[in-house]
């Protein structure tokens, strides 16, 4: 450092030009006419040439690993017949519903052993056999709280479960 160059203080929100410097001491004149006396050490110079030159570098975001099981999507389970089977005419009624039954079951096991935390359960409006199914099904067990998707009930063609 020398006398005329611009430093600021390390610690403190102080900066000037140098007007001497005697040893390992440099005293510096601040924009008020204050001198104020410091180590060399506890002094940076205050040059903005000295980042002319460098680039600047923006680097990527990290992006945030969310698992699978804590999505906020809900798995989705659709009771309708149709989609669960290649012909759903070679079945009868009680063969339908025991189906439906055996899938919302093997559903409700795969949500508890991967620790899922919600699932929607789409049994379609009709005339209320699989929504009855359903409903029975969910206040037998235990671990979950479960409540219509919509908020008219009449209305709602799903349930939504949310596992403790």
């Amino acid at each position: 450092m020398k006398i005329g160059d611009k430093v600021s203080a390390v610690d403190e929100d102080l900066n000037g030009v140098v007007t001497s410097v005697n040893g390992n001491i440099v005293v510096f004149k601040d924009e008020y006419g204050f001198t104020h006396q410091y180590p060399k050490g506890k002094l940076v110079p205050k040059d903005s040439d000295l980042y002319e030159n460098i680039k600047v570098v923006k680097k990527a975001e990290p992006k945030k690993n969310i698992s699978k099981k804590h999505q906020k999507n809900a798995l989705v389970l659709d009771l309708h017949f149709h989609n669960m089977v290649k012909n759903p005419n070679d079945y009868d009624s009680f063969e339908r519903l025991f189906i439906q039954k055996e899938r919302l079951l093997e559903t409700l096991n795969f949500c508890r052993k991967n620790h899922l935390k919600r699932l929607e359960i789409v049994h379609g409006i009709g005339d209320g056999t699989l929504q009855r199914m359903v409903w029975d099904i969910l206040e037998s067990q235990t671990g979950l709280d479960f409540y219509n998707k919509e908020i008219l009930h009449h209305q709602s063609g799903a349930v939504m479960v949310e596992f403790h």
